[in-house]
């Protein structure tokens, strides 16, 4: 008689938006949090970058202006916010170099200690995860296209619940036994 398991992933996806070519410009993040397989919760806010500097190529990006974040707080008031959903936990994002990159120059520009978040060295990188599945582009956008996943690119939230997603499909396995 086989016997099967159900195995489901707890893990935090990210995502964030620059407002500059800098890596400590975060203008926005988008959180999502699973737990057993399951989005239990999700968290976005407008970031207000240093000197709430945007430049033009970022904004064509993402559409987020500086009238958008000049009354929002900065990186440093809504750490607490953050640190709380990513104390600790397995990270994972579409593209894992850029968002680790903002994250830990974020935290380095407002003086405050990237390695007290207890994270992994690497995180889980969905676009790795499906370039060695073949996909081409593996791209955010093509990999939730044809996965049929909602996608409005370059919002934070919604690019961070694409990756949610995406990790679900190949980390929510059945094992025999």
């Amino acid at each position: 008689m086989a016997l099967f398991l159900f195995v489901m992933s707890t893990f935090t996806a990210i995502d964030f938006e620059t407002a500059t070519g800098h890596p400590y410009s975060a203008c926005a993040v988008g959180i999502v949090t699973v737990e057993h397989g399951v989005i239990i919760e999700e968290y976005y806010t407008l970031i207000q970058p240093p000197d709430n500097e945007y430049w033009y190529r970022n904004i064509q990006v993402h559409g987020i202006q500086p009238n958008d974040t000049l009354q929002e707080p900065t990186f440093y008031q809504l750490y607490p916010e953050i640190r709380k959903r990513l104390l600790g936990k397995k990270l994972v994002a579409h593209n894992e170099v850029f968002d680790r990159n903002v994250l830990s120059k974020t935290m380095g520009f407002y003086g405050l200690d990237y390695d007290e978040l207890n994270l992994a060295e690497r995180w889980e990188c969905t676009c790795r995860i499906y370039r060695k599945k073949g996909y081409k582009p593996a791209n955010l956008k093509y990999c939730s296209e044809r996965n049929g996943i909602e996608l409005t690119h370059h919002e934070a939230l919604s690019d961070a619940r694409a990756c949610a997603k995406l990790y679900l499909l190949v980390h929510n396995q059945i094992k025999l036994f």
